[in-house]
């Protein structure tokens, strides 16, 4: 869904280029997204427009990011590149987490005559269409 641009707006369609891009480029699946642009000065100009981008994923928090810009496309790419960033290190982070030994298989280890440690168990990961 798409806030703050006429519904024939051409943008609508590069909004959704931009965003699809992005979310290719974190293998995120996204659920429901939510781009609103504000005006936040009102007419007094300058650097007063805001891009808030809300993307849902299955399974994980909903990531929010936002940015201002002198105009709309500005705000957009800076909204785009902060939202990238985050969904990019919410991967990475639980990419590391899966791959750290737990407690109790350390704990194991450490009860296991000497010479007889175990290998991990092999984890097989279903892969998504």
């Amino acid at each position: 869904m798409i806030q703050g641009v006429a519904a024939a707006d051409p943008f609508r369609t590069f909004i959704d280029r931009k965003l699809g891009a992005v979310l290719g480029r974190a293998h995120a699946r996204a659920t429901a997204s939510v781009v609103t642009f504000t005006d936040v000065n009102g007419p007094r100009g300058g650097v007063d427009t805001r891009c808030a981008v809300t993307v849902e994923t299955p399974g994980r928090p909903a990531h929010h990011a936002s940015a201002l810009g002198a105009d709309m496309r500005l705000a957009l790419d800076a909204a785009l590149a902060a939202l990238q960033h985050e969904l990019l290190r919410d991967r990475d982070r639980r990419r590391t987490l899966a791959r750290r030994p737990k407690k109790y298989f350390v704990a194991e280890q450490g009860n296991q005559p000497e010479g007889e440690a175990a290998l991990p168990p092999v984890r097989h990961r279903r892969r998504s269409a």
